[in-house]
Order: C-alpha cells, then sequence, then structure tokens
C-alpha cells in the first residue's frame, strides 16, 4: 500500500469540500482550477509556508509536528475519526515495514456473553472487519459464518461479493448506506494498521471484483464503525428494522461487539425471537454463494403451499 498515495489523496479530498470563502479568506486570483481550497490557501490558514504543506500533502515530511498536524484538521474542519486517520497516514509513512499480522483470540468472557444474547444477533468484529465469532441468532439473520473459509468470514468481502447477503437488502439505498460505513471502517482501520499484509491484500481483491468499492473507496470516506438503521428483507423473517449497535471491548480495542435489535413491541423484535429461537438457519443454507441463503420454494400449482416449522434442534 502506498501510503504517500493515500495521505495526498485524503488532504486533496478534504481540501475540494471547501470553499475560499466558507473558510473567511480572501480567495487567490485567477482562474481556479481545482474545486476547494487550493493548497496556497490552506497553508496560509494553517501558519505553515506553501511548500511545506506542499511536502506534506507529498507524504515527503516524516517528522511533521502534532501542532501542524492540529492546525490542518483545523483548517479543514476535520471531524474526530478524519483527524484520526490524518495521523495514523503521517504515522504509517515512518514505518513502512511490512509485518505478519497478529492473532486476534475472542475472550472466553466475551464467547458466554454471545451465547446469552439469545435472541439479539451478534457477533465479534476484529481488524480489517473480520469475524471472529458470533451468536445462533446472527447466523440465522445474517450468514452462517461458521460454515465459510474463514478467509470469507468478513463483512466488508460479504457485503461487496457475495450476492446472498446483497440479497438480505431490500433496495439500493439500503444497500448502499451499509456499503458506505463498511468502507469508512475499512479506511480507518487501514490508517491504525498500515502493515497488515491481510488487510491490504481484502483491499486489493474488493478493487478489482466490485466496480461499487472502487467507487466508494474513491470517496475517502472515514469513520468508525459504530452505529447505525439496518434494513433487511429476511427469506424467512420478512422485512426487519434493527438498530445496529458496535461496542468496543475493554482491553481489545480492535475487537467490538456488534449487535442487531429491535423496538420492543414492533413487528421486527417478533419476527427476531421467532427467527433466533427456530431452525431458520438450517432451512437458508443451501448452495450457490458464500453464505448460501436462498428463499424458501414458492408454491405451484402441482406444490401444495407449505407452512414453515422451526425447529429448535436444527439451529
Amino acid at each position: 500500500m502506498d501510503f504517500r498515495t493515500e495521505l495526498a489523496a485524503f488532504l486533496r479530498s478534504r481540501r475540494a469540500r471547501l470553499r475560499p470563502e466558507d473558510a473567511g479568506v480572501r480567495p487567490f486570483g485567477g482562474r481556479r482550477r481545482v474545486p476547494g481550497l487550493r493548497r496556497e490557501e490552506l497553508a496560509e490558514l494553517a501558519g505553515v509556508s506553501v511548500d511545506y504543506y506542499v511536502r506534506l500533502e507529498q507524504g515527503r515530511t516524516h517528522n511533521v509536528s502534532d501542532s501542524v498536524l492540529d492546525a490542518v484538521g483545523r483548517v479543514l474542519r476535520l471531524d474526530d475519526a478524519e483527524r484520526a486517520h490524518l495521523g495514523h497516514l503521517t504515522r504509517a509513512l515512518r514505518h513502512p515495514a511490512s509485518t505478519p499480522p497478529a492473532p486476534q483470540p475472542v475472550r472466553a468472557g466475551v464467547k458466554v456473553l454471545l451465547a446469552a444474547l439469545d435472541e439479539v444477533p451478534a457477533y465479534v468484529v476484529g481488524r480489517r472487519l473480520d469475524v471472529l465469532d458470533s451468536n445462533r441468532a446472527a447466523r440465522a439473520l445474517l450468514a452462517d459464518f461458521d460454515a465459510l473459509p474463514a478467509e470469507r468470514r468478513n463483512v466488508a468481502w460479504l457485503h461487496f461479493l457475495d450476492p446472498g447477503v446483497r440479497g438480505l437488502y431490500p433496495d439500493r439505498e439500503a444497500w448502499e448506506d451499509t456499503a458506505r460505513d463498511t468502507v469508512a471502517a475499512l479506511r480507518m482501520d487501514l490508517g491504525r494498521h498500515p502493515c497488515d499484509d491481510r488487510l491490504c491484500d481484502l483491499l486489493g481483491e474488493l478493487s478489482v471484483r466490485s466496480e461499487e468499492f472502487r467507487a466508494l473507496w474513491a470517496e475517502q470516506l472515514v469513520r468508525e464503525h459504530s452505529h447505525g438503521v439496518e434494513r433487511l428483507r429476511h427469506p424467512v423473517a420478512g422485512d426487519l428494522t434493527l438498530r445496529r449497535e458496535t461496542l468496543r471491548l475493554p482491553d481489545t480495542p480492535d475487537q467490538a461487539l456488534v449487535t442487531y435489535a429491535a423496538e420492543q413491541g414492533s413487528p421486527s423484535s417478533a419476527a427476531l425471537a421467532v427467527l433466533a429461537g427456530g431452525g431458520a438457519a438450517s432451512q437458508l443454507w443451501g448452495a450457490g454463494n458464500a453464505t448460501g441463503l436462498r428463499r424458501p420454494e414458492r408454491p405451484t400449482a402441482r406444490t401444495p403451499k407449505k407452512t414453515l416449522s422451526l425447529d429448535r434442534s436444527t439451529v
């Protein structure tokens, strides 16, 4: 991964979204060839020389101070996640050597917690958005993670490359909302772990195989994988509106517990209870894609409609 290119693209994207008049300065004269702030204007606002800022944007200033980064972040109106990402990128330039990815064991206490969340789909996500462990409700709702090869137990890979997961979203808007959060979280992770070969391999595969991923990655989205509303259309449970929460685990900052919960008393809550407590998962794992999700057969003239039975012993 070329972090000079990453840093330059990130800073250019943030300059492009600001107009000189919005920043409160008189713009330099002449025809503007690029949108947003020019390098000269940003340097003046941040209190650094134009040459110094150009070298920073090109990744040629390895020992940039925190005060300069703070000044640039203030001028560009970066939020907390973007400021952190800027710091990660500049530090990555100082330590370019590649290192093997470290294992990501899940604590025994977290495993117990997962199992105790009977009707709340939950999984543990680690670096690269790898799914490290999951409960029965999550496997019935999203995918049979345990049945997947280890390299496919990844939120981003499934979202962009698996047709079964894509089919869980009722429309393009619902899929794209989650896609944006996923891409933004991956970019944040890239800054935190610039020497993770597996992450770079994942980004390469997604870029080659998914035009949608390439387009979103080019937007330089950066934010934590935190919370949101997920609209799903499950083959068994039907339409669901769920609140996704991502809770960082104490003493293990690279791992988080991701949960999907419905409003109490809502149709989604009732559907989740049936899905989590029954044998829905066993009826969904079929052939044809990584997750194996398939919709129940539609009744025909010669095949009477059957009532779906959820057998607790088969999950």
